[in-house]
């Protein structure tokens, strides 16, 4: 697991929590994204990346209406709003 999901766990084996998914996703669209600049037309990757935003602006639309602090907590971790 990656740095930033560690910091994010509840607890130790915590790998499936919203925190945790968040996390991985924008590892996950990071790495979409500077492929996507070196390959311009690949447009299979393009519909992962799309994909992969959505959930995470899903997941995201989640911890903003029931866990609040957990949302801010994500959004400053993973610097994703400014």
């Amino acid at each position: 697991m990656i740095k930033k999901a560690k910091e994010l766990a509840m607890h130790e084996k915590d790998t499936g929590s919203s925190e945790i998914q968040v996390a991985l996703l924008t590892e996950k669209i990071e790495n979409l994204s500077k492929h996507i600049k070196q390959f311009k037309k690949d447009k299979h990757s393009s519909v992962g990346l799309l994909k992969a935003v959505n959930r995470r602006k899903k997941l995201l639309d989640y911890l903003k209406k029931n866990k609040i602090d957990s949302y801010k907590n994500v959004l400053t971790k993973l610097n994703l709003r400014k």
